[in-house]
């Protein structure tokens, strides 16, 4: 519990009315989309970096864990207070505060949601790629925690890749900037990169600055349609190995659309065992030869169908669905588990087949979309934790999609992050001295440990 002296002097920094400690006004800030729940024992505003340096000395100081939170849209537990303490949010941080057209940059506080950025920068001819589906409520603060992701890297990178420069407060209170608006920077250790996907358990981002690209000339949206779930996976392996990169390549699998279609009908072909939703954009020209070889490899591996969208309102019908995916899949079952196993792009098929029998062999129903251009496959399983005897096949599932994605040289995470989920499988795959490492790098930025208890690092209390 956070003392009444505590929580008055908070009050003295931030004002009395950006504090909660009701637990009524406080419930929604005890969970995100996993299945964990803990109630804060107060949730905090900030609305300047000053506010959040004096926040966190006061938490450092009575030992007090800090849970940075943005949206809370993140699917890894990596914003419930499971040790108590004081949520702190972004939301009043909420300012794009420079677009720099010359140097292709622009700066943000954490709470600017990503839509409202891709929104300003197109207005301007400029491009920010990373486009996670949560883009519409997620902030950027959040996108560089957990190192968001989204269709568009298969041919754009994820936020990792566009990430110049932080500004953060460190536990003790200190702010520090790292990184800048240059493209070339190799002085000292690289700070940036290193907070880049760290959930919270470093230090606080106050600021960000990313680079933006030209927006695309045009772009063709692409869905293919198979009879089989296997030739949609091998097409991928073969378009990428044509020197094609599309700038996104996704899949829906006939459980995925059926869950769609009872959310929400929107036409797709219920009787097809997978769908491929690809983006091709570039130049002009460059679209339509990618788009006729495209076109040309999914039908040698028996797409049946192929529609082409040429405009962005047809490319947003397409495209409708696959949003709604998620929301559609979480409404099918009492529980819905969103997984984010990735392996190399050639193993794709191989993990597609896993994931088909593993299923099969646990009973349990495993829906299929994902990324699948660069690797990024979202198994989620449908089940009921109230059921304690499903839940433990469900248990023993998870451990072997995770077994079998780091066996074919793949990795836990490719942009949903680890938070508390996945953090019982770390070791697997970083071994002992690997999370010895992180351990040492926590310490040395957070000796208290305030910051985000419990994320991440196994063993870490």
């Amino acid at each position: 519990m956070i003392s009444k002296k505590t929580l008055d002097e908070i009050r003295s920094v931030v004002g009395t009315r950006h504090v909660l400690t009701d637990k009524e006004e406080m419930v929604c800030y005890s969970c995100d989309p996993s299945t964990f729940i803990a109630m804060p024992d107060a949730v905090v505003f900030p609305q300047t970096t000053n506010e959040v340096a004096d926040v966190l000395k006061i938490a450092n100081r009575e030992r007090i864990a800090v849970v940075p939170r943005g949206a809370g849209s993140n699917l890894c537990g990596g914003v419930v207070p499971t040790h108590g303490g004081m949520v702190v949010l972004t939301d009043r941080m909420n300012r794009i505060l420079e677009i720099d057209q010359r140097n292709l940059t622009a700066t943000v506080q954490p709470g600017v949601v990503l839509g409202h950025l891709h929104a300003a920068v197109e207005k301007l001819g400029l491009f920010y790629p990373p486009d996670p589906a949560s883009l519409s409520v997620s902030t950027l603060g959040g996108n560089v925690a957990e190192g968001a992701g989204g269709p568009r890297g298969v041919k754009y990178g994820t936020t990792k890749d566009y990430v110049l420069g932080l500004e953060v407060v460190l536990p003790s209170g200190d702010v520090i900037r790292t990184g800048g608006k240059t493209v070339k920077n190799v002085s000292g250790y690289d700070l940036t990169h290193l907070l880049v996907g760290s959930e919270g358990t470093l230090a606080f981002i106050t600021e960000i600055t990313v680079k933006l690209i030209p927006l695309p000339e045009a772009k063709h949206t692409l869905l293919a349609v198979f009879d089989k779930l296997e030739d949609a996976a091998e097409a991928v392996a073969d378009i990428i190995a044509a020197r094609v990169v599309p700038a996104t390549m996704d899949i829906m699998d006939q459980t995925t659309m059926r869950c769609v279609e009872n959310y929400r009908p929107t036409g797709l072909p219920l009787e097809a065992e997978a769908v491929l939703l690809i983006d091709v954009d570039g130049s002009e020209q460059e679209v339509e030869r990618q788009s006729a070889l495209v076109e040309k490899l999914i039908k040698a591996h028996n797409g049946r169908e192929v529609q082409v969208a040429r405009t962005p309102e047809e490319s947003d019908r397409l495209w409708t669905a696959r949003r709604m995916a998620g929301t559609a899949l979480s409404a099918a079952s009492p529980t819905t588990i969103t997984e984010d196993a990735t392996v190399p792009r050639e193993k794709v098929p191989q993990m597609v087949r896993t994931l088909h029998d593993l299923g099969n062999k646990h009973d349990i129903v495993v829906a299929l979309m994902g990324h699948i251009g660069d690797g990024n496959l979202h198994p989620l399983i449908l089940t009921d934790e109230r059921n304690k005897e499903e839940w433990e096949r469900v248990e023993k599932l998870v451990a072997e999609i995770f077994e079998s994605a780091l066996k074919l040289g793949g990795t836990l995470s490719g942009e949903h992050g680890i938070g508390r989920l996945k953090r019982p499988y770390m070791r697997a795959q970083f071994g002992d001295a690997g999370i010895e490492l992180m351990r040492k790098i926590k310490r040395v930025f957070d000796p208290n440990n305030i910051m985000n208890p419990g994320v991440m690092i196994p063993d870490e209390e």
